[in-house]
């Protein structure tokens, strides 16, 4: 007989783990392009095109495809590691959903404060002095925490089905045949 309601668990939590990998991988995409690409490009403007390019891009990113990723990741990677428990490899799934709410803090309390300043009025001199470097460090740190998570989610899910490891033997010691430990060194 087999355990019909074990198995959909165990194929729906299988399936939120491969969500939550995915989402993670697409968010550590997101922050990889614009640490590799965007914010490179973009040091070569000029000051007013600069400000009026990343107003633009915040703008726009702000859109439900891009918040289903950066929510998603963050639910469905605590939701793995809940079904997890006492599974094989649970702390890699932990692990993954850790890192990644880490990145989901720094962009909250880091890149956030900084694109709502820069959306303000003012010198785009002065705006772009107070809003590259530091949101470029930020963009770095949550590009490697949500690869960090995506690699670790990954890990969970390859290693999701090992059977469990056996205890380790405690050494064997020679015995004579009198059934008494038998010293090789002599």
């Amino acid at each position: 007989m087999t355990n019909t309601n074990g198995e959909r668990r165990s194929r729906t939590a299988g399936g939120v783990l491969v969500a939550a990998t995915v989402a993670a991988g697409l968010m550590a995409g997101t922050f990889y392009v614009f640490a590799c690409a965007v914010m490179p490009a973009l040091a070569r403007s000029d000051d007013r095109v600069y400000v009026d390019v990343m107003r633009d891009i915040n703008d726009v990113i702000e859109n439900p495809v891009f918040l289903l990723g950066f929510m998603g990741a963050l639910v469905l990677a605590g939701l793995a590691g809940w079904q997890s428990r006492g599974r094989p490899g649970r702390w890699w799934i932990w692990a993954g959903a850790a890192a990644y709410a880490l990145a989901f803090l720094v962009t909250v309390a880091g890149n956030v404060p900084l694109n709502d300043a820069l959306a303000r009025p003012g010198d785009p001199a002065a705006l772009r002095e107070r809003f590259e470097d530091p949101w470029v460090a930020w963009n770095v740190v949550r590009a490697a925490l949500s690869t960090a998570a995506t690699a670790c989610l990954a890990a969970g899910l390859a290693t999701r089905h090992r059977p469990p490891r056996p205890a380790p033997m405690p050494p064997h010691r020679a015995t004579a045949s009198h059934g008494t430990p038998h010293d090789p060194g002599h």
